[in-house]
């Protein structure tokens, strides 16, 4: 099961403080969420499929009358004659149930676009909503689960749309025309038997569903901690198999699987004893029915013919197929209502980082950032930034180094606004990041991080990614300039290379050119490095370090580096310590200072020399 920071809180219509799912909710959220579906087209399609299915219903009722008419006809009268007449009956009531057959597949047919076009967009809003949620949220789900939420809500819209639309409604007024057909042609009785077996089996049914409906929820859960687990395992392989986990791994799918389907028992079992009482009131009402009815025969009533027992038993049948549809419809609305409430639940997470009301989109910078007495924690940590203050000038660089822990990428991710501040702000040119849109801000910004993550697409894909409408020429000087331009022309697919899940097909020196690359491609007023070269090699880091030092020319850069070397020609050197700045400088100031700068330095120094001893 998905899991958060923190446990939802229970609201009085939330699926923890009320057992029933509120379906008359989720149906008032769904087309909220599908935002109203407009035009001449669809209104057309509607109206269409709602004729269809109501003519269906009532041609449903009455057809079995002409059946009726027929066979007392065939009973009463002689001769070729009368024979022919019969079959021109038989005829027309075929054809009748052949159209209240029909009607509701053309109606499918028609109202599938609709029906599509409501999934697209419900989907498409929840997908949007889940990628603007912040950095605390994503980190704190199961992928796997997440989408597993999506995709079963995403399910439910069609049956949920079409059983409120057709089924509910049509449903009743079939009941309705039934009971005063038979009222109007036999008598109260057989609208009272009709009536009473009804009501037991709608009884029955909401009854016993609801009973069931806390096995599907278990149900659900289950299969969410599967996929989860599926999808956390799968994503990590390399992992499992540096530590030969596989069969740890399989055991602890199988212990999932096997908690789905100790659920999915109950669950069906759970539908086996709501079916098999289903279908003894069925029989039970039929048979009173068809009792009546040669009672009313052989008492000598002149109302009822042989014909008259076959359409009270046609019309007694016909009522059962909306009986069961309105069971299953009424099972299944719940049901779907359940797969909606955790899609639902996602709807109504709030991004920790919104922007603000009518904020403005930030206007190309010059590029100077400043953090004014920033302070921070990520949840669950006492250590964080505290009272952070410094100025990175426009068209410089700027280092951040500091022992692991001490707040480096931190720095970088509350510039990104992948976190706000708990105190103080960061501005840009002076703007306080928090006022302008996150789009605009995230423009201007170029990162290549310390662990490139790639898409499983081609190359081109990959790098192109920053800026789509590039040209290939600018793509392939990008490349060029990241020293990955002649390994790309030596592949055998060349740019339409794949590059595998997460990149996995390139080695780490190879995933780090190409996120170099983009950045290079996007032409960010400024640049961010996060570790930027640390999977190369020396020659290649070299080589790269070279080309990122082009890139930044008239450029802020922001450089958070482990290896010292990389940046002592940064024109300033901000240095770390338990999320507090210990000192700031030049290289050659920190070092002649012999602070906490050198005394990282010389470690850097001595590692070369313990390696080789």
């Amino acid at each position: 099961m998905a899991r958060g920071e923190k446990p939802p809180k229970s609201k009085p219509d939330s699926p923890e403080a009320d057992p029933a799912p509120q379906v008359g909710r989720i149906a008032a959220r769904l087309f909220t969420l599908i935002g109203g579906l407009r035009g001449a087209g669809v209104h057309a399609r509607l109206w269409i499929s709602l004729i269809l299915t109501l003519g269906g219903k009532v041609l449903a009722v009455f057809s079995p009358l002409v059946l009726a008419d027929g066979v007392n006809l065939l009973a009463r009268g002689d001769g070729r004659g009368m024979f022919s007449l019969f079959v021109g009956l038989i005829g027309l009531w075929a054809a009748l149930r052949f159209v209240s057959t029909a009607g509701p597949q053309l109606r499918d047919a028609i109202f599938q676009p609709i029906s599509e076009e409501a999934q697209r967009r419900a989907g498409t809003r929840v997908f949007a909503h889940v990628h603007a949620l912040s950095v605390r949220f994503h980190s704190s789900k199961r992928t796997g689960a997440v989408y597993r939420t999506i995709e079963r809500g995403v399910r439910a819209i069609d049956f949920l749309l079409r059983f409120l639309a057709f089924n509910i409604g049509p449903t009743l007024i079939e009941l309705v025309l039934a009971a005063g057909v038979l009222t109007w042609k036999y008598g109260p009785l057989f609208a009272l038997i009709a009536a009473g077996t009804v009501v037991v089996y709608a009884w029955l049914t909401f009854g016993i569903t609801e009973w069931r409906l806390q096995y599907r929820r278990v149900m659900n859960e289950k299969d969410t901690e599967a996929a989860g687990r599926a999808v956390d395992s799968l994503l990590n392989f390399e992992t499992v198999k540096s530590f030969s986990a596989e069969a740890r791994e399989t055991e602890r799918f199988d212990s999932a699987l096997a908690s789905y389907a100790r659920a999915a028992v109950r669950s069906n079992s759970s539908l086996a004893l709501l079916n098999i009482g289903q279908t003894l009131i069925m029989n039970l009402g039929l048979a009173a029915m068809v009792a009546a009815a040669g009672w009313l025969v052989a008492g000598g009533d002149l109302r009822f013919g042989p014909g008259d027992i076959t359409a009270v038993m046609l019309i007694m049948l016909n009522l059962y197929a909306p009986l069961n549809i309105l069971g299953f419809a009424y099972r299944e609305i719940k049901q779907s209502s359940i797969d909606m409430e955790k899609m639902f639940i996602l709807l109504d997470e709030k991004p920790d980082v919104a922007d603000a009301p009518n904020a403005p989109a930030l206007g190309a910078p010059r590029g100077e950032v400043a953090f004014e007495h920033v302070g921070f924690a990520h949840e669950g940590r006492d250590l964080g930034l505290h009272d952070v203050s410094f100025v990175a000038p426009a068209g410089k660089t700027t280092a951040v180094v500091g022992p692991s822990g001490a707040g480096k990428s931190t720095v970088l991710k509350l510039l990104y606004r992948f976190y706000d501040p708990a105190g103080g702000r960061v501005t840009i040119d002076g703007q306080d990041i928090k006022s302008v849109t996150q789009a605009s801000l995230r423009e201007h910004l170029g990162l290549v991080p310390q662990d490139v993550v790639l898409f499983n697409d081609t190359i081109r894909y990959n790098i192109a990614y920053g800026r789509p409408d590039a040209s290939q020429m600018e793509i392939e000087r990008a490349a060029a300039r990241a020293q990955l331009l002649h390994f790309i022309e030596a592949l055998p697919q060349g740019w339409e290379t794949r590059v595998g899940e997460r990149g996995l097909k390139l080695s780490g020196g190879e995933k780090q050119r190409v996120g170099i690359a983009r950045v290079i491609l996007k032409d960010p007023k400024i640049l961010i490095l996060d570790e930027a070269t640390s999977s190369l090699d020396s020659r290649t880091e070299a080589e790269v370090q070279a080309a990122l030092e082009e890139a930044s020319k008239g450029r802020t850069t922001i450089v958070v580096a482990h290896r010292l070397s990389t940046i002592a020609s940064a024109d300033q050197i901000v240095v770390l310590k338990d999320g507090a700045i210990a000192e700031r400088g030049t290289h050659a100031a920190l070092i002649e200072r012999d602070g906490e700068y050198a005394e990282l330095w010389r470690r850097q120094a001595e590692e070369p020399l313990m390696a080789a001893e």
